[in-house]
């Protein structure tokens, strides 16, 4: 038994609560009694609202189960009918204008890739947190975006042929971000600055300015002979570092050593999908990371090729203006943080009536308490410009759950003595009755919404889920095209658009899920900016660096112009699940998809529950390793649970598969030392805890409230954590 304390009728785990009054709440002029009595009174008064909102969610499913036991023919006009006369389909205003203020400018102004990143890990939160700033040569040398065909292997010494592509691809880039006024980039052999202007000499010999010389910016080092040359496009900054000494620069005629480019100008520091905290001790690692992030003490030590190495946050860079005076850039990131939803409860506290408390009100609290060191600069590194609190909310059912978030908001703002609307909202356009309603959702926080977004993962889980006595679901990559998933994707521009979101606040698209595929997301990724997206979520620091090309190639702010006079997508549309109906499937097809899902599942799951990874990187069937979090499997959970209701296949069959499949994740896991195989002579495969979480999620997905899979990880962890203490 872990020790608790008693306070202001609550019961505390002292680990949580040793952090809060030693940790988080000194230097932010909140005295501690009082904290604890006002997070009480929040817990106290907020707690049996949550509650009523899981009723409902749990009301409004068996109301559409039972119309789906009654209506076998789908029929969408009257299945419209329906979710408006239960509630569930509201009636969407008139007219919505946001009108948040202090926002901050890389979330209102400015277009670029966004990162999400489990904040439990520090290593990789101070990655990309440093991740404003990336190396296009590295970005370039290390990834498939260039053919190792013709000499230019990814050598572990450098490749000076492969080296050459890079620096050919990275100039080619230049002539179509900040383009010369005559010439080109390749020619260059010299940059300078004379009279407050760069110049760029020629092959030839001449000299060339910009074509628009306002995007030249700065400089560092001395004028005539510049260490950095300052660019800007569409509001990115450009970063040519020159030093003709350096192994790369003296190969290249004008001494360019790298070209930095501003990449992922906000990071979501997350608590939820991708982080595995099922208890005190879980939650309060995750709460000091932030803290750490907040107050810019965070660091991290680690050996990386033989060598030591500390991670922290980057301070702020400088150069000199061409009018000569300092110019000084932001170095890190923005950071959100993305508190759970409203389902889980945390054994962390305890309140009155001997109720675990709900996560959500406790992550709003804690984020926001940590946060409060940023606020008051107790920081070398600043995090906010505006003055805010960010905080990306997911998976919540409609407005009366925005509404509950707007509460819940104010009642920390007044806990912690913040003006009203400090705290900013990221709604999260991830289910099905948020999507349906999503205009309703904005207008419930209009004065404090600064992001929304689409997921195909979750909201595809929870429309499997919410439809599931509908009928069979399409194989998963049918789904996709299905009329419903385009609807989804330009509904949430066109409201965004409609309500006011351009240059105000963030539009924006899922995950690229293959890290190492980064050749075939410079093909693909740049339509999330063309469909209206003014940032867009990527799995590392180098593909934030790779993506952030795409904005400049897409006048973002423009093409949102442009969209704004296009028909809204039909609602009857976004209503209609992705059934089979007069769709067939062979044994063969059936069971491809069962291993498919089974084995990703399978990867994912021995991870969350053997090591308390959240967030993984896991190689599928074809052994292409796909970034893996808890909406991945959510949708895959889901599905299998789906064609067993409707006899697409047998528990038997799915047993077995799950059977073969666990000694394929096992072969592939190998390799990692702290990988604890599900398969070996010491016990049997139906013992294991991770298999037996993996089966529950399928065999158990149909009673789990919205398909959620938290309920059923959190429960296994805990086992498996208390048979290894």
């Amino acid at each position: 038994m872990q020790a608790s304390v008693q306070q202001a009728g609550l019961t505390i785990d002292k680990r949580l609560y040793d952090f809060i009054n030693l940790h988080a709440l000194p230097d932010t002029g909140l005295e501690q009694n009082a904290f604890w009595q006002g997070f009480a009174c929040i817990i106290d008064t907020l707690s049996p609202l949550n509650k009523a909102l899981l009723s409902k969610r749990e009301l409004l499913q068996q109301q559409i189960d039972a119309y789906h036991q009654q209506h076998p023919q789908w029929n969408s006009s009257q299945y419209r009918t329906f979710l408006e006369d239960i509630g569930y389909l509201q009636p969407q205003p008139n007219e919505v204008h946001i009108d948040t203020q202090l926002v901050e400018p890389e979330i209102a102004l400015t277009a670029a890739p966004q990162l999400v990143v489990p904040v439990s890990n520090a290593r990789f939160a101070l990655n990309a947190a440093n991740a404003r700033w990336g190396s296009l040569y590295d970005a370039l040398y290390g990834t498939d975006v260039l053919s190792e065909d013709e000499g230019a292997e990814k050598t572990l010494s450098y490749n000076p042929v492969r080296g050459f592509k890079v620096m050919a691809y990275v100039r080619q880039f230049l002539d179509k971000a900040v383009p010369l006024y005559h010439g080109s980039h390749i020619e260059s052999t010299n940059y300078s600055v004379v009279d407050g202007q760069l110049l760029v000499t020629l092959n030839d010999t001449t000299q060339v300015k910009l074509a628009c010389e306002t995007q030249f910016i700065g400089y560092q080092g001395q004028a005539q002979n510049p260490s950095a040359i300052l660019l800007k496009h569409h509001d990115l900054h450009i970063e040519i570092q020159i030093d003709p000494h350096s192994a790369i620069g003296q190969a290249d005629k004008a001494g360019v050593k790298d070209v930095l480019l501003e990449s992922a100008l906000t990071t979501i520091m997350d608590c939820e999908d991708s982080v595995a905290a099922v208890d005190a001790q879980d939650k309060v690692h995750v709460y000091q990371n932030w803290l750490g992030l907040m107050k810019g003490t965070l660091s991290e030590s680690f050996i990386k090729q033989g060598k030591s190495l500390t991670r922290k946050l980057n301070l702020d860079r400088s150069y000199t203006s061409k009018e000569s005076e300092r110019i000084t850039l932001k170095g890190r990131s923005m950071m959100f943080v993305r508190n759970v939803g409203h389902l889980m409860r945390s054994p962390a506290i305890v309140d009155k009536h001997g109720e675990q408390i709900f996560e959500g009100i406790m992550d709003a609290v804690i984020t926001s308490l940590c946060a409060v060191h940023d606020l008051k600069g107790n920081s070398a590194v600043h995090n906010t410009s505006a003055h805010s609190i960010n905080i990306v909310k997911p998976k919540m059912h409609g407005p009366e759950e925005v509404s509950f978030t707007q509460q819940l908001f104010s009642e920390v703002e007044a806990l912690l003595r913040l003006s009203p609307n400090t705290i900013k909202l990221g709604i999260m356009d991830e289910e099905r009755r948020t999507s349906v309603n999503l205009k309703a959702c904005i207008a419930q926080a209009k004065s404090r919404v600064v992001f929304i977004n689409t997921g195909f993962l979750d909201r595809t889980g929870d429309e499997i889920h919410t439809s599931m006595l509908a009928g069979a679901v399409l194989p998963k990559a049918q789904i996709k095209s299905q009329p419903w998933i385009e609807a989804y994707e330009n509904r949430n521009v066109d409201i965004g658009l409609a309500c006011g979101f351009s240059g105000k606040a963030q539009i924006g698209k899922g995950m690229w899920p293959m890290p190492d595929k980064m050749a075939l997301m410079m093909q693909q990724k740049q339509a999330h900016l063309e469909s209206g997206a003014n940032t867009a979520w990527v799995p590392s620091p180098t593909a934030a660096t790779l993506h952030a090309m795409h904005y400049h190639y897409v006048d973002v702010f423009a093409t949102q112009q442009a969209l704004k006079t296009r028909q809204q997508s039909s609602l009857d549309d976004l209503l209609t699940p992705p059934l089979m109906l007069e769709h067939t499937l062979s044994k063969e097809d059936i069971q491809i998809e069962l291993e498919n899902n089974i084995q990703g599942i399978l990867g994912y799951v021995v991870r969350w529950i053997d090591q308390g990874v959240g967030c993984s990187k896991v190689p599928d069937m074809n052994h292409v390793g796909l970034m893996e979090d808890r909406a991945t499997l959510r949708i895959s959970s889901q599905h299998i649970a789906n064609w067993l209701k409707h006899g697409i296949c047998t528990h038997q069959q799915v047993r077995d598969t799950f059977k073969r499949m666990a000694y394929i994740v096992d072969s592939q896991n190998e390799h990692d030392e702290h990988y604890q195989p599900m398969v070996s002579d010491k016990h049997l495969l139906d013992d294991n805890l991770a298999f037996q979480a993996a089966q529950a999620l399928v065999f158990e997905g149909e009673k789990q409230p919205n398909g959620y899979t938290e309920p059923l990880l959190h429960a296994y962890r805990l086992k498996y954590k208390a048979q290894a203490n």
